[in-house]
């Protein structure tokens, strides 16, 4: 169930149950987030089916993952751990350019849970879910990318635009 907060300025306020199974292969008595995650990401656990962990560097400050997000289209997110972590939030970006109205041109997300609405009981399963549900989901309202929320009103056109500048931006990535 995800719970709206109409007084949230630039996105969608997305709630995850803070009460979600664990991923598999991780013990169901481990209470601590921090441990919880780092856990998951040493196993390389898949925590839904369109988000896929990648390698974990030694000292666990920097996670990249891949967020499938539409056919074909996979991004690359960059997800750095502060120290005081899990009671501040990780900064999240995406590092393959995401055209969409609450991500802007350098990959910040506008997400409550990544900002002011942060939880200590919030994993790194739960910034995922909430992503991939933002992505479907975005608020319009409040956009950080303007012309991305005007062709969102338009589904066909949206897509359309999407397909080409996605295929355009990791294109002009690869050496």
């Amino acid at each position: 169930m995800l719970l709206l907060s109409p007084s949230y300025s630039c996105s969608r306020a997305l709630r995850v149950p803070v009460s979600l199974p664990a991923p598999p292969g991780m013990a169901s008595q481990n209470r601590d987030p921090a441990a919880a995650s780092v856990a998951a990401a040493r196993k390389g656990a898949e925590p839904s089916g369109g988000a896929a962990r990648g390698p974990v560097g030694k000292r666990l400050q920097q996670e990249l993952m891949t967020l499938m997000v539409y056919e074909d289209l996979r991004y690359k997110l960059s997800l750095e751990f502060p120290s005081g972590y899990p009671y501040n939030a990780p900064t999240v970006k995406f590092l393959t350019p995401c055209y969409h109205p609450n991500v802007d041109t350098q990959g910040n997300i506008c997400l409550d849970i990544l900002k002011d609405k942060w939880s200590a009981l919030y994993d790194v399963r739960t910034i995922l879910l909430s992503i991939q549900s933002l992505l479907g989901e975005p608020n319009i309202d409040s956009p950080l990318n303007t012309h991305a929320a005007e062709l969102w009103k338009n589904p066909t056109a949206f897509k359309k635009y999407l397909q080409e500048t996605y295929s355009k931006q990791v294109s002009s990535q690869d050496p």
